[in-house]
């Protein structure tokens, strides 16, 4: 069995069913593909009929493999287009949960380069669920600020954030605003930041989200939802963020409880 790619025809090892499932063969395969450079970041797969084929397996064995690559992030699906390599592949931006730091830097730290997504930024009259989320006890105008962040014109992430006008103002985003509302406040100095509480779940993409970071309906997302405390315990930014796999590794240090 033989795949055709380019100018390049490279042997297939058959696939054949032990005591690994047929599927987790699939994906192991598929992984050494892609980590031998068969196939390159932001390179399209073969269609899902063309490539159970030159596998020689099912569509539906073939369909698990790459649902379980998607949930790792090495692969993405654009729906009604097809399957793609991960563009920033075999690098991942990893944080502590313990630490605030924006995607800009982690970013950086890792030679990738994130550009921002269209914004929609606006001034308007919190909504009781923002009112409670921010502990304001009377009607409050907020900044509203939405935003995709994108690695090689690619959406990995989608982050909203609301603010109490008192804190930061529309016109305070200046165009050198690079999606990260931690960063502004620091490089204001006001008011002082103290901590976030954080909650995190994994998701399933909406049609909302999925249309916004280019993905499938129902594709697995990592949300944060997060409060961000001031030295005198005011809330001074609610944010929820949802964060493609395969791009962010976040982790907690845990103690041991004396």
């Amino acid at each position: 069995m033989f795949y055709i790619g380019g100018n390049m025809t490279t042997p297939m090892r058959p696939l054949k069913s032990v005591r690994v499932s047929l599927p987790t063969q699939t994906s192991e395969y598929i992984r050494e593909l892609i980590s031998s450079g068969e196939y390159l970041p932001g390179q399209q797969l073969p269609s899902e009929g063309e490539f159970a084929r030159q596998l020689g397996i099912s569509r539906p064995t073939l369909r698990e493999a790459l649902h379980s690559l998607e949930l790792e992030g090495l692969i993405y699906c654009r729906h009604g287009v097809g399957t793609f390599v991960a563009p920033a592949c075999g690098k991942r931006m990893e944080s502590g949960l313990e630490v605030l730091e924006s995607i800009e830097k982690l970013a950086n730290r890792i030679g990738l380069e994130t550009s921002m997504g269209e914004a929609i930024i606006e001034e308007r009259p919190a909504t009781q669920p923002e009112q409670a989320e921010l502990g304001l006890k009377l009607p409050s105008m907020v900044l509203s600020v939405d935003r995709s962040i994108e690695v090689n014109n690619r959406p990995v992430a989608y982050l909203h954030d609301i603010l109490p006008i008192e804190f930061l103002r529309k016109d305070d985003l200046s165009e050198a605003f690079h999606g990260s509302i931690i960063d502004v406040l620091l490089k204001r100095g006001y008011p002082p930041l103290s901590y976030s509480m954080t909650k995190l779940a994994a998701v399933a993409a909406d049609k909302n989200l999925s249309s916004l970071l280019e993905i499938s309906p129902t594709s697995p997302l990592l949300r944060l939802e997060a409060r961000l405390y001031s030295k005198d315990n005011q809330v001074v930014d609610y944010s929820i963020s949802h964060f493609v796999p395969g791009y962010f590794d976040f982790h907690v240090v845990r103690r041991i409880g004396v």
